[in-house]
This record gives C-alpha cells, sequence and structure tokens, in this order.
C-alpha cells in the first residue's frame, strides 16, 4: 500500500517535470530516440556481428542549451564542385553552400556549410545542408574522425545550430562497409563541444 501512495505522490512531479522540458529539448530527445532506433534497426543500421548484438544505446552527453546557437548565415557566391576525400581514400563530391558564424563562451567561431550533389538530386534532400566538424572532445569523449550535423536551408540571414543534434558518421562503428566525408581544415573548431553523441571506440578491431 505504501508502494503506491508513494508512486501516486511522485506522478505529479513527474508531470510537472514533464512540462518543464522545453520544445528545443524535445526536440533533441526525439533526435536520440530516432537514432538510437536506428542502429537497434537490422535494416538501418551500420553495425555488425557481435557490434549489433551487443548495443543497447548511444552514450550521449547531457542535453545543453549551451549548444544550441543562433548563427549568422552568409551564402556562399560563386561556388563550384570539389571532391571532398573520404575515410576510405575515395572521393564525394560537394559544393560549399554557405558560412555560419556563431559565439560560444564570447569566442566566435565559422564553420563552412556543404550540400551533396548526390544526395540534392533527390526530392526528400534537396533542401539539406551538410556540416562537418571537428572539435576538442576528439579522440577523447568523441570520435577522432569528428562528428556530422544535418541542417536545412535557412529562410533568412541566420541558422540554428543544435550540437545536440551532432553524431558520429558509420565509418566510426563499421570501417569495412562504409566511407564518410574526412572534416575539412576550416570546419576543425579549438573548443571542445560537449554535446551530441559520445563515442567508445569498442567498435575497431
Amino acid at each position: 500500500m505504501k508502494r503506491y501512495i508513494v508512486l501516486f505522490l511522485m506522478l505529479p512531479l513527474f508531470v510537472f517535470s514533464q512540462k518543464g522540458i522545453s520544445k528545443e529539448e524535445k526536440e533533441v530527445q526525439k533526435f536520440q530516440k530516432e537514432l538510437n532506433a536506428e542502429y537497434l534497426n537490422p535494416k538501418e543500421t551500420p553495425l555488425r556481428g557481435d557490434n549489433f548484438k551487443n548495443f543497447k544505446k548511444h552514450p550521449f552527453f547531457p542535453i545543453d542549451m549551451k549548444y544550441r546557437v543562433t548563427a549568422d548565415f552568409v551564402k556562399s557566391t560563386d561556388t563550384k564542385p570539389f571532391e571532398l576525400p573520404t575515410s576510405s581514400g575515395k572521393t564525394k563530391t560537394y559544393q560549399e553552400y554557405g558560412k555560419a558564424t556563431f559565439t560560444l563562451d564570447g569566442k566566435p567561431y565559422t564553420v563552412t556549410l556543404y550540400q551533396s550533389l548526390a544526395l540534392i538530386k533527390q526530392e526528400k534532400y534537396k533542401d539539406y545542408l551538410f556540416l562537418p566538424f571537428r572539435d576538442a572532445t576528439n579522440e577523447k569523449e568523441t570520435y577522432g574522425g569528428g562528428k556530422y550535423m544535418d541542417l536545412k536551408i535557412p529562410k533568412g540571414n541566420t541558422i540554428v545550430l543544435d550540437f545536440n543534434k551532432s553524431y558520429h558518421p558509420f565509418c566510426a562503428y563499421n570501417a569495412y562497409d562504409y566511407n564518410c566525408p574526412v572534416v575539412p581544415e576550416e570546419n576543425k573548431l579549438p573548443v571542445e563541444i560537449r554535446a551530441g553523441v559520445m563515442y567508445e571506440d569498442i567498435y575497431h578491431h
């Protein structure tokens, strides 16, 4: 009986805590849930063998809205397609789309956003932008090759970068079946971005 009373008393606290979560935090929770589901789905996961069998969920940094920044966006002009090197030594064709400048802990940083010329041929990806980046957590709490973020073309001169939604490339989990774009030098950030997916290098043997 006491157990039910405790649960009854805790229920309002749970409801209140859920109401206290912002729309932006709920979006991150949805991202995390969908990413875990993708890796648990045998038709979508990059994991193979024991790595798939033993996978339960991704480790994530605590959600921190400090790493959800509104950046100034400037669309690039007169850009040409180029071959971006990948982890396998091959290349993939991209085109620079624009640059985003944001402030973190009072310091400004600029990253370049790209479009995959292969993906934008598909209707559902025609407005997608690709942000590969590295930061000072790489080879510590995150994958040494850096992380990615998917974005959409902004309508104005600002764009929201939510690093809580950053993730690792497939080749971080399976270097045999995937080749992933290497982060360009211009997107190497000299600061820790403690957000998004964390990493344990248990996948490369």
